[in-house]
């Protein structure tokens, strides 16, 4: 480095692939990989928003900013020591080790490019040595060498301990951005490799140079204290200010900070919440939408109608009062700060899924039976559209589009017209790929806790149909670690039982198909183990469960009583073939058109 540089802070706008032609090691001073599901889905979800229209194809666009990093250069060997934006720059990485991997099952050869993005020849400064580096490398004690494990062990991830909190994390993580590429890229090469040029060339960041590590804390610990540059939040503060009494600044300010606190208390994007409140309230163009980079524009355009002219400290109320339900809505509770049910299963379905806040922030107003009722409907219609596998800007644009029609609701009989008009329609005209997709659904076709929540829904549907008790209304009680997905046909097959299913080179298949799976109590499932069905049935009748249960014995109970109508389309099994777990999809089907509100289902 020049003697000109030594004591410089520099800044760069980089691209992935720009950033990744150095090298990259977390100290081990620095805390471990905290990124949760949620965090890791909505990274990825965002970039399918950015760079993929309705029909899944990849479209020309805006750069995508993704934040900044803050890193030091040792001198001594040219290796940056990261020292703000390690979980940031962790989860690319899998990313990409995810796409190497997924390429290769595919039976393609990753691209020179990519590989060289994960690890490359490295010129050791003290020996002159050419050594192989990976790109970046974890020095804390908790990751337990885990990237290192990753980029040699490849495909064979599952068999790797799970030796710390931050190897757990960083393993989930890789395995849902598999599902991430087998899910929406069908684990298509060419598909991956498209993605991977937009992913690596269009995604930015700022990387923040500093001569040393002191310098790289100072600047950490600014800009987590003040933030980086005006966004549209800035702005948008700017300008009420600017249409506020001086006498009024001290109003404003106290409101502004509730509203950045309450946004914070349910960690959410305040651009993505501001899109969200001018979808919810406020007429745009639906096809085209509204980009955060328009947001302040936005309401420097129509700062009469939102009110900002008039009462700026008003608007801002009604800021406060929708980020309020924002945040209640984060925490599965109506606007009023009551459980929903329906919003908790939603969270169970996909906690990285926020588009529906569009309708509940249109309507936060409606009594709470009909706001129940609204919840329930966007629960359904929202796992209709995964299922189906819509593309996410479908929602929120039918979600923006529909949001004027909440305004002004006051009673049941306006929320069934509302709902007949918008939502009933959606649903219907997917009633055929509905019940495709559960014809053909298994496990490798859908992310494993979503299997878990079709699990669980469909054993409350039965249980909460045939006892009318309210214990039966929480989802949780059936995805906890009490209870065990079971493959009635055994996952690790003795020899014996693989011989014994009629179609033997198609058992791998079969064991993973939704007919195959039920929910068990893990103190039954443990006892049962991989025994054959035969063995296995006087363990299925031991079970609470009614959907479980009924493989062996359907329950009654007198004449035409709750229980018997609700059992009344189970299906008892003697035998467990091909063709059984074929019927028993085919029943759940049935079962799941009635379990989410398909139009047409009794």
């Amino acid at each position: 480095m020049p003697e000109s540089n030594v004591f410089r802070i520099e800044s760069d706008d980089l691209t992935i692939s720009q950033i990744l032609k150095d090298f990259y090691t977390v100290p081990d001073f620095q805390r471990e990989y905290v990124w949760e599901r949620d965090q890791v889905e909505k990274l990825l979800q965002d970039i399918l928003d950015e760079f993929y229209n309705e029909k899944g194809e990849i479209i020309e666009g805006p750069e995508y900013f993704l934040g900044s990093i803050v890193a030091c250069k040792d001198r001594s060997d040219n290796i940056f020591q990261l020292i703000d934006g390690q979980q940031r720059l962790t989860t690319i990485y899998l990313i990409l080790c995810a796409a190497r991997d997924a390429l290769k099952q595919a039976g393609d050869e990753p691209t020179r490019v990519l590989l060289g993005q994960i690890s490359d020849v490295y010129s050791d400064s003290r020996t002159g040595e050419d050594v192989e580096r990976q790109r970046l490398t974890l020095q804390y004690q908790d990751s337990d060498g885990i990237l290192e494990k990753i980029v040699t062990s490849g495909q064979s991830i599952d068999s790797l301990p799970e030796t710390t909190r931050s190897v757990k994390r960083i393993l989930a993580a890789l395995r849902d951005i598999r599902d991430f590429y087998r899910i929406n890229l069908q684990n298509d090469p060419s598909r991956i490799k498209r993605f991977l040029v937009a992913f690596t060339n269009r995604i930015k960041l700022i990387r923040i140079l500093t001569p040393n590590i002191a310098n790289a804390l100072k600047v950490f610990e600014t800009i987590n204290d003040r933030g980086v540059g005006l966004n549209a939040m800035d702005l948008l503060k700017n300008l009420l200010f600017m249409k506020t009494d001086n006498k009024d600044y001290p109003k404003l300010k106290e409101r502004w900070k509730r509203l950045i606190d309450t946004l914070d208390r349910c960690q959410e994007k305040p651009l993505r919440f501001l899109r969200y409140y001018i979808m919810a309230h406020h007429q745009i163009d639906h096809h085209r939408g509204i980009r955060e980079d328009e947001i302040y524009q936005w309401f420097v355009n129509n700062s009469t109608a939102c009110g900002i002219d008039t009462d700026p400290t008003g608007f801002a109320d009604v800021l406060i009062g929708c980020a309020e339900a924002y945040a209640y809505f984060s925490e599965s509770k109506n606007p009023k700060g009551v459980a929903n049910r329906y919003l908790r299963n939603l969270s169970l379905l996909g906690g990285a899924l926020r588009q529906h806040y569009i309708l509940l922030l249109a309507g936060r107003n409606l009594a709470k039976p009909l706001f129940d009722k609204l919840c329930r409907a966007i629960e359904n219609l929202l796992f209709c559209y995964i299922i189906t596998r819509e593309q996410s800007k479908t929602l929120e644009r039918n979600f923006a589009r529909w949001a004027l029609g909440l305004k002004g609701i006051q009673d049941e009989k306006g929320l069934d017209a509302f709902l007949k008009e918008n939502m009933i329609p959606e649903m219907t005209k997917r009633s055929s790929p509905f019940d495709f997709a559960f014809s053909e659904l298994n496990q490798a076709s859908i992310q494993q806790y979503r299997m878990r929540y079709i699990l669980a829904k469909l054993t409350q549907f039965i249980e909460e149909n045939a006892w009318g008790n309210p214990k039966f209304t929480e989802l949780d009680g059936y995805m906890n670690s009490s209870v065990h997905v079971e493959h009635i046909l055994p996952q690790q097959p003795e020899e014996d039982v693989l011989n014994g299913f009629d179609k033997p080179a198609e058992y791998h298949d079969y064991k993973l198909k939704l007919g195959n799976l039920t929910l068990l109590e893990k103190t039954i499932n443990t006892s049962i183990s991989n025994r054959g069905y035969a063995e296995k049935r006087p363990g299925y009748l031991q079970s609470s469960f009614l959907l479980t249960k009924s493989l062996v014995e359907k329950p009654h109970v007198g004449s035409d009583t709750q229980l018997n109508r609700a059992v009344q389309d189970l299906v008892q099994f003697g035998v467990w073939d091909s063709s059984s777990i074929e019927q028993r999809q085919k029943m759940l089907t049935n079962i799941a058109r009635k379990t989410w509100d398909m139009p047409g289902s009794n």
